[in-house]
């Protein structure tokens, strides 16, 4: 299929062949009959693409402070890798789109193959052929609402969601500033419900538009065009002025903030829904005591995950209007023709022509407020299925009943492997180890998302781009399968790999639960395969290799402590969702477990563990090993993010070791202290263990982290867990 996308390091912009999205369960994959190019949002982003770095912070002064941040914690050099691998990769384009359900996901009753939906979200509804979206982003198109309107339907219900703000009074009067695609959508949906409206644009042509298609007077920014409305405008209202201002508009100039405070009435309601620049004059919105309110794009349930994602709905009676609902409204308001969407439609145009019509908006060259783009039915489609896996494609392997032999690179003396998922750890920290190595052969990746795949094929020259891993799995052509993956998903996806007799690489954690790990350990008791690699990287760190290495042979006991500062998690992300993607102790804890059992030579049997109140993720546990030495994990998600993130500290021996950070080590032995550092700053061991992976590969041998080891650190992050519910010493139960 074809999908616009953007480098936001360089602003060119592309229209790529990419395989058709996965559909998973929770949404529907939806073929798109027409896309809607939101003038000001999109316009933005092309924008900021074209500026230098510096520009680009200016314009997102949010992100700089996570990359400073991220600085003292990761390092300089990883942190520059993780910027760039950011900037210099695909992004999607679009928001807002009508289309038919091509298929149906798992657990979705809501809608059927061969429906029209009208969809959102900068994060599903793209300018694509195909777009996988959840359920409660998508609303049933009715069948008197033409496509190209119903693409509109995004938009509308940010405008929906404004005019709820406001909460408008029959009679009441209106003063919307900004007259661009969401100024004129308020405009119909205000006359719609019985206001009196008047609006404010630097154009002519926007203001005659909204004349016609209801609003009572208009002003461009002149003064006797101002000076006219304002006339008619306090001659509606008795003297009073608009009992409500819409701030539909962008920009950095502080003008529409000074001219609603001219229009509004005392104690009117002044409602934002743009990125404008809000230096309130506090003398006259003081006088005034004028009402100032913020609109939250589409409604109640935006940047919820648990919401837009995972598809909860909130109750009616609680939630009268989620943005779900929104949507609904306003299809239903194009149904009972209460909204004209023909005015506002300036261009259809085909969708093959995409990157010429950017370049003619960058140019001036389409002036209208409502461009929309008109989908080809054909692509994306090949020999009757939905084409998922792009390029050459080895023989597919017989479906086996789980005995197929392990797979190695001995044969051809070169590791062909197949990676599971492309995220930016995958991208920035274990891909480039692999890129030019001349005894790997990247074959295949399959990600979820087209356009993950496209930019890891761009970046790392992948023969083959998927977004079936089954498929994958299937291809004799791959000895070995990298999983680097969401964490709930790196347990069905090792029993499948192990099934199809690959060796097998999974990022952290091997499974999120009991169950999940009971089932991998039933599929390597069926199918016999025991290659199996957990990406527990810290061990293989040169630093923490070479501190224990001067350490020595262990006399007795130790006690080891390992400190960890992850910090807060950021608000809607994926890793706090501890319902489908596991508790934060298991996701990143199993890494300090296997440090220790690493370190103290043992596995631990039993475990002792407490948290906190107001966080069940900050916590402590204690573990206890049979030789008799102990380890502390102390991972606290409450300190100062700029601290750095990882110390572990070995007492044991008459011997003290300190590890800070990965950058730097300290040996205190005999009255002695012996200092080494990493000049090439913060080190996790990822090349490391990359290496022995691959070796393990080639040579058929015995895995880098035996399988007793792995499976004893997932049990214990699981017993940690039950011990600190239950404040009692839990054993790890393997």
């Amino acid at each position: 299929m074809k999908q616009i996308a953007q480098n936001y390091k360089t602003g060119e912009i592309s229209l790529l062949d990419v395989p058709v999205p996965a559909t998973m369960s929770g949404g529907v994959l939806v073929r798109t009959e027409h896309s809607l190019i939101s003038m000001g949002t999109e316009s933005m982003k092309v924008r900021e693409s074209k500026m230098s770095l510096i520009g680009k912070g200016r314009a997102r002064p949010e992100h700089v402070q996570k990359v400073l941040q991220s600085v003292t914690q990761q390092g300089a050099l990883a942190t520059y890798k993780k910027v760039m691998n950011r900037l210099d990769s695909y992004t999607p384009l679009g928001y807002s789109l009508c289309g038919v359900v091509a298929e149906v996901g798992p657990g979705i009753d809501d809608f059927v193959v061969g429906q029209r939906v009208a969809c959102g979200g900068d994060q599903f509804a793209h300018h694509a052929q195909f777009n996988w979206v959840p359920k409660n982003l998508c609303a049933a198109v009715p069948d008197g609402v033409r496509s190209e309107h119903a693409a509109f339907t995004t938009v509308g219900s940010i405008a929906m969601q404004g005019f709820r703000q406001a909460q408008p009074g029959l009679g009441e009067t209106a003063c919307i500033i900004g007259l661009g695609l969401l100024g004129q959508l308020l405009v119909q949906i205000c006359r719609s419900a019985g206001l009196n409206v008047f609006g404010i644009d630097p154009s002519d042509e926007r203001c005659k538009l909204a004349l016609e298609t209801g609003a009572t007077a208009c002003s461009s920014t002149d003064t006797a065009s101002f000076e006219t409305m304002m006339a008619k405008l306090m001659g509606m209202t008795g003297g009073h002025g608009a009992d409500i201002v819409f701030l539909a508009v962008g920009g950095q100039t502080n003008q529409p903030v000074e001219q609603a405070v001219q229009v509004a009435r005392d104690r009117a309601r002044v409602v934002d829904l743009g990125k404008v620049k809000l230096d309130l004059p506090w003398g006259p919105y003081f006088e005034k005591e004028l009402d100032v309110r913020f609109s939250r794009s589409y409604g109640p349930g935006r940047y919820d995950p648990t919401y837009e994602v995972q598809g909860v709905d909130y109750p009616i009676g609680y939630v009268r209007w989620t943005e779900n609902r929104n949507m609904q409204c306003f299809l239903d308001l194009l149904d009972k023709k209460l909204i004209d969407l023909d005015p506002l439609v300036s261009h259809v145009l085909p969708f093959d022509d995409a990157i010429s019509v950017y370049e003619q908006i960058g140019q001036g060259n389409y002036p209208g407020l409502g461009i929309v783009f008109e989908y080809p039915k054909e692509n994306g489609v090949k020999n009757g299925h939905l084409e998922r896996r792009m390029g050459s494609i080895a023989k597919s392997a017989t479906a086996t009943n789980g005995a197929t032999a392990p797979s190695t690179g001995q044969a051809t003396g070169q590791v062909r492997l197949g990676v599971i998922g492309c995220g930016n750890y995958a991208t920035t920290m274990i891909l480039p180890h692999l890129k030019d190595r001349s005894d790997v052969s990247l074959v295949e990746v399959a990600t979820a998302t087209a356009l993950s795949s496209a930019n890891a094929q761009k970046r790392f020259g992948f023969e083959r781009v998927s977004t079936d891993y089954k498929g994958l799995l299937q291809d004799d052509g791959i000895d070995a399968v990298m999983i680097m993956t969401r964490h709930n998903s790196h347990a069905a996806m090792v029993c499948d790999a192990l099934r199809a007799g690959k060796t097998v690489f999974v990022e952290k954690p091997l499974a999120v639960n009991e169950e999940q790990l009971q089932s991998i350990l039933e599929t390597i008791e069926e199918t016999g395969n025991r290659r199996l690699m957990v990406g527990f990287n810290r061990r293989f760190s040169k630093l923490l290799v070479e501190l224990k290495a001067a350490w020595g042979p262990h006399a007795g006991p130790h006690v080891l402590r390992y400190t960890a500062n992850p910090g807060q998690l950021e608000k809607g992300s994926w890793y706090g969702q501890t319902g489908s993607e596991g508790a934060r102790f298991v996701g990143e804890g199993c890494h300090f477990v296997d440090v220790a059992s690493w370190w103290l030579g043992c596995e631990p049997t039993e475990v002792l563990a407490a948290r906190t109140t107001d966080d069940p993720d900050n916590m402590i546990a204690t573990l206890l090993y049979p030789n008799g030495s102990m380890a502390e994990i102390a991972y606290m998600t409450k300190g100062d993010p700029r601290y750095p993130k990882e110390t572990i500290e070995i007492f044991g021996d008459g011997k003290v070791g300190k590890l800070n950070n990965f950058k730097n080590t300290e040996l205190w032995s005999n009255g002695k202290r012996t200092r080494k550092r990493n000049v090439a700053g913060v080190d996790k061991g990822q090349s490391d263990e990359v290496e022995a992976f691959i070796a393990a590969v080639k040579s058929g041998g015995e895995m880098p982290i035996d399988l007793p080891s792995i499976v004893s650190t997932t049990a214990c992050t699981f017993a940690a867990l039950r011990s600190a519910s239950s404040r009692k010493a839990e054993p790890v139960d393997v």
